[in-house]
């Protein structure tokens, strides 16, 4: 069992956009930061339910894959599961339709008291308030040994490596420059300290940064 992390950065390190508006919820940023990801063959297949074969291959949809492999819970923020643009809404379910990729219990960190919500699939959101190492715990003991993975955003990806609780962080650099957002690498000096770090280069220009305790 290992507790995991893959997230997608810019070249200054932000993970988040700030162009969002009504209209376009991720920003129109977005689809710069995640485009290389978003066009696997995998992403398409395990994201979108395009089961035709579409969608690029090679060291990219290598990362995409390992990204679902093995994994028997997730942890996430609120903003991940969009609670922070839907606060008031208690019928809001979440990004991904009413079948989400996940397939394993989802703990969603937040201060807002929601009954749990079971979605096709396997998938099934649980909200609670609990420090890092906490909902560890109880994602850990729902993996059934497989790996926990912490899937976002940056704040809270940030307070897992802060507390020392990730065995393996994986970034994928897009060789963009946002200028502004939340950096995952605030307040991380030092991190690599403990880690073996391999570097990867994709012919689509994703640098895939792999820290591996």
């Amino acid at each position: 069992m290992a507790v995991r992390v893959d997230l997608m950065i810019s070249l200054d390190g932000f993970a988040t956009t700030t162009d969002q508006t009504p209209e376009v919820p991720f920003g129109e940023d977005w689809p710069r930061l995640v485009g290389a990801y978003a066009a696997t063959r995998t992403f398409r297949e395990r994201v979108l339910g395009d089961t035709s074969g579409a969608g690029t291959s090679g060291l990219d949809d290598d990362y995409a894959r390992e990204y679902f492999e093995n994994v028997g819970a997730e942890i996430m923020g609120a903003g991940m599961f969009g609670l922070h643009n839907f606060p008031d809404d208690p019928d809001w379910r979440g990004w991904w339709g009413e079948e989400p990729p996940f397939r394993v219990p989802v703990f969603v960190l937040t201060h807002t008291s929601r009954p749990s919500i079971e979605m096709a699939g396997g998938t099934t959101f649980h909200f609670l308030s609990a420090a890092p190492a906490d909902v560890l715990k109880q994602a850990v003991a729902t993996a059934g040994g497989r790996d926990v993975r912490i899937g976002g955003g940056p704040t809270v990806v940030r307070d897992f490596l802060r507390a020392g609780l990730v065995d393996r962080l994986h970034v994928a650099i897009t060789p963009i420059l946002l200028g502004r957002g939340i950096r995952l690498w605030d307040d991380l000096r030092g991190l690599e300290s403990g880690y073996t770090v391999k570097s990867e280069t994709a012919p689509s220009g994703i640098i895939h940064l792999t820290f591996q305790r």
